[in-house]
């Protein structure tokens, strides 16, 4: 009979430095637009670009995410769960 592995957990560490890797790249990215010395539409532009670019690798991470899990699922009818 095989095993099926369990589901992985990440550590609290991974976890919170990748919150706070992603914390300060946005805040970085927030004051380089702030200090930059342009007119206050191409600032307000380039917010705007940055949180369109955010939102969608979150949505590419997770429709990634989605489609790796159900390739992992397999149907085994027999199996006791």
């Amino acid at each position: 009979m095989s095993e099926t592995p369990g589901k992985q957990q990440n550590t609290a560490a991974f976890y919170g430095q990748a919150v706070a890797s992603f914390s300060i790249a946005m805040a970085a990215t927030a004051i380089g637009i702030f200090k930059l010395s342009a007119d206050a539409w191409v600032r307000a532009f380039l917010a705007i670009a940055v949180l369109y670019l955010v939102t969608s690798a979150f949505t590419l991470s997770k429709v990634i995410r989605d489609r790796q899990e159900a390739s992992d699922r397999t149907y085994r009818p027999f199996e006791k769960l």
